[in-house]
């Protein structure tokens, strides 16, 4: 990696990028994101099921996301875990169509969300009551990169092929970088802010950044990968050069990363020129 980044030493890396973590550790930023959704439920299996609805729907302009997400889990009750438990598939759909009419996010239609509130309800029971983190461990000589494969594409077999549910359900052994899995995983798995870390089995070196757009194009501004394409390739050599930097807890620095894109704070552009930024010495787009 420090070829790619003008030779400069990892500790000067270091020293920048945790300047930018602490920058956006804020509640300013936080409610520009959708894990802040999820945040405001106490018990871990809300989270979790708050966190399967906000993550897959975390695509698009953020303030009519946001307000997407808030709907559906709305319609679920004050303890959504809980009432898609205690609900009979019947009455999940027609208490979700009667309280959700009109509903749609950009690819995701009503339908799609009460299947995919409903898959997370088989899922769920399927490991007695413990959530998705069985489905995803490690197990039977699989990776926790298969299991999730697996997982998908029991979804896709199982799921209607519409468009928005589709869209949910990228493969990773094919070379997608799941994007919106990634941050699912990370919220789930990752222990120190903003995450939740209410998984305690799942492995923290299986968990892989997720790149979107905003993520890819300030790591290749800054040398953490060369690769071109926003694909699984990419992510892993993002995560791996982070790990240089932080080999315990590499994804500590995507939220930062993502929100100097999500908030449009780059300045070079707002002015197409730089100003003072603390990752400025180490940016390949850096403009005087």
């Amino acid at each position: 990696m420090e070829k790619i980044i003008k030779n400069a030493p990892i500790a000067d890396l270091k020293s920048a990028m945790d300047q930018l973590c602490q920058r956006y550790q804020t509640e300013a930023a936080l409610d520009a994101d959708p894990i802040s959704i999820p945040c405001k439920y106490p018990d871990a299996i809300d989270k979790e099921l708050a966190s399967w609805v906000a993550a897959h729907l975390a695509y698009g302009r953020v303030a009519p996301m946001l307000r997407a997400v808030r709907r559906v889990l709305e319609a679920l009750r004050e303890s959504p875990a809980k009432w898609v438990r205690g609900s009979d598939e019947t009455a999940i759909r027609g208490s979700m169509h009667n309280s959700l009419e009109g509903w749609v996010w950009r690819f995701h239609t009503l339908e799609d969300m009460i299947e995919w509130i409903i898959a997370w309800k088989r899922l769920d029971a399927s490991t007695g009551n413990k959530g998705l983190e069985p489905l995803l461990l490690p197990a039977g000589g699989l990776s926790a990169e298969q299991r999730l494969s697996g997982l998908i594409n029991h979804l896709r077999q199982s799921l209607p092929s519409t468009i928005g549910l589709r869209f949910n359900l990228p493969d990773p052994l094919r070379g997608a970088a799941a994007k919106r899995w990634r941050m699912f995983l990370r919220w789930m798995a990752r222990k120190g802010w903003p995450d939740f870390g209410v998984w305690e089995n799942y492995p923290a070196e299986a968990l892989v950044i997720p790149l979107d757009t905003h993520v890819h194009r300030i790591s290749l501004m800054l040398g953490l990968c060369a690769r071109r394409a926003q694909d699984l390739r990419a992510a892993l050599e993002i995560t791996n050069s982070l790990k240089q930097l932080d080999p315990r807890d590499p994804l500590r620095y995507d939220f930062a990363i993502a929100h100097v894109g999500i908030l449009n704070d780059c300045t070079r552009n707002k002015a197409g020129s730089c100003g003072d930024c603390c990752l400025g010495p180490f940016c390949k787009g850096r403009a005087e």
